[in-house]
């Protein structure tokens, strides 16, 4: 396979160890597989990395493990579920991502049972992933909850021969990241790596649109603004990004952005979306920091 920028850049920026380390051949792109709970989940927690990092060369795939079928307040089931596959297949063309997949089971339903785990399991092995994003096991949702679990349960799992062995083990363990919550308990949500994401905001909110049943009926109907959803698609982007991204950046947020950017750097940001490196899988250098998150200056 022919190299890309983003890989003679690697070459030429990090160590053979570096690439000892992961599962995508040096002159290969990074695999990215980001698994959450529900269609959107993704693209409301980390849709501006996810296309910055597509855009840069990374290959990167979402990961539903849930159909989504519950999540209205005037239809369900099967009807519904086909409508969030369309919508989820219409938010990958907008971020421009690689795969876009959706397991068949129930919204509402999720639970950390052994044949999702592999079903888990072989999913990271079959992307060969280098990077696995999850929800952290804290969360409002029950669904967000198990899958945090799921993928926390399989991070080491994957490396193991004698699991699932109908498909085939990654080299290397990659490394686990857990997505922004605003939870406190039993512990915060630790901004280990913040990313600036105004140059893909605009990216971000567009995948986010193509939720429709989502961002403008559902959730809506369940914080009871419904009435205020404007009928406009322009109108709509706009409402939606105060709706969701009209607060200030937390200083904790704000920290994090300073560390990886420098202070006048990270000043001029107004969007941005955090990371928590996870304890399980295996921990990453600050140089391959920089090379999962491309976007990063250079030290």
């Amino acid at each position: 396979m022919k190299a890309t920028l983003l890989s003679v850049i690697i070459l030429l920026l990090f160590s053979e160890f570096t690439f000892a380390q992961i599962n995508s051949p040096a002159d290969d792109p990074l695999r990215i597989m980001v698994i959450f709970a529900h269609p959107d989940d993704g693209e409301i927690k980390m849709g501006g990395t996810a296309a910055m990092m597509a855009k840069m060369g990374h290959q990167v795939k979402y990961l539903s493990l849930t159909n989504g079928n519950a999540g209205h307040h005037e239809m369900g089931g099967g009807a519904l579920a086909r409508i969030r596959r369309a919508e989820a297949e219409e938010a990958r063309k907008r971020l421009g991502i690689a795969e876009y997949e959706i397991f068949d089971n129930h919204d509402a339903e999720l639970l950390p049972d052994l044949h999702v785990r592999l079903d888990v399991i072989r999913a990271i092995r079959e992307w060969n992933a280098d990077v696995v994003f999850g929800h952290r096991p804290n969360d409002y949702h029950p669904d967000h909850r198990n899958a945090g679990q799921l993928v926390i349960d399989s991070s080491y799992m994957v490396i193991v021969p004698n699991v699932a062995p109908d498909t085939e083990p990654v080299r290397n363990n990659p490394v686990f990241f857990y997505m922004e919550d605003r939870f406190t308990k039993p512990n915060p949500f630790s901004h280990d790596v913040v990313i600036g994401i105004d140059e893909a905001m605009d990216t971000k909110l567009y995948a986010m649109a193509a939720h429709e049943s989502q961002f403008f009926e559902w959730l809506p109907w369940t914080s009871h603004r419904l009435d205020e959803v404007p009928d406009d698609p322009d109108a709509r982007l706009d409402w939606m990004r105060q709706a969701w991204f009209g607060r200030e950046i937390s200083q904790a947020k704000k920290a994090g952005l300073a560390k990886w950017y420098g202070d006048d750097m990270a000043a001029q940001f107004r969007y941005s979306e955090s990371f928590e490196i996870a304890e399980y899988g295996r921990y990453p250098t600050e140089e391959e920091i920089r090379m999962i998150f491309p976007m990063l200056p250079k030290p």
